[in-house]
């Protein structure tokens, strides 16, 4: 099973649990990474090793709906840092934080339909450790920079530059792109917003290289 074979998810799982086994508070941890790392996929592996005192919960669900983007310049750099609701994002995490609510629901992306969802995530009351993972937790511009004093730990993401090209020129195709409207995008839009990202590295309390 990855929880244990797997070196980088087993050494957070096992810092999760030792911190569980030490408090009762309930652990917010910011996962950052480019466009294309695999920090969702990280997020929903370390979620599934620690069980139901887990929950991720996804700085994507806070996307600007089309509608909003629409006819404006903001749509052709969706994904970009003033592509996202940051105000809201910021709410729903000092509601996770304060932790005095049977059950909070957070908003989810829709892959496919390219959009959010909300109340889609339940997070109740006796979940411990709180995953939330995006592109932009660690910038430190305006209102982001609140969303690290909210966080316990953040972790960067790392992974090889073509292999994180190729996973987002295949999303961008499975999401209705052709492959070179696709390849253009993640060669563009993306790759900037990655360079952005990449900035922020340095504020990160752990770094996790994955493949």
């Amino acid at each position: 099973m990855i929880c244990t074979t797997n070196k980088a998810i087993a050494e957070v799982v096992a810092h999760l649990r030792q911190h569980a086994s030490e408090a009762d508070d309930r652990q917010i941890i910011g996962i950052v990474g480019a466009p294309g790392t695999g920090k969702s996929t990280v997020a929903h592996l370390v979620a599934e090793c620690l069980g139901a005192d887990a929950v991720v919960v996804p700085m994507d669900g806070f996307h600007l709906a089309n509608t909003i983007l629409d006819g404006t310049p903001l749509k052709d750099r969706k994904g970009a840092i003033d592509t996202f609701d940051v105000g809201g994002l910021l709410s729903l995490l000092k509601r996770l934080r304060s932790r005095d609510e049977q059950v909070v629901y957070a908003p989810a992306y829709r892959r496919g339909l390219e959009e959010p969802i909300a109340a889609s995530i339940a997070v109740p009351q006796s979940a411990r450790v709180v995953l939330t993972e995006g592109n932009y937790l660690l910038a430190d511009d305006g209102p982001w920079a609140a969303l690290r004093g909210l966080l316990d730990e953040t972790w960067f993401v790392e992974t090889p530059q073509e292999t994180r090209l190729a996973r987002l020129i295949d999303r961008h195709v499975a999401a209705g792109m052709d492959r070179e409207a696709a390849t253009d995008w993640a060669n563009g839009p993306d790759e900037r917003n990655a360079r952005f990202v990449h900035s922020t590295r340095h504020r990160a309390d752990r770094t996790i290289q994955w493949n």
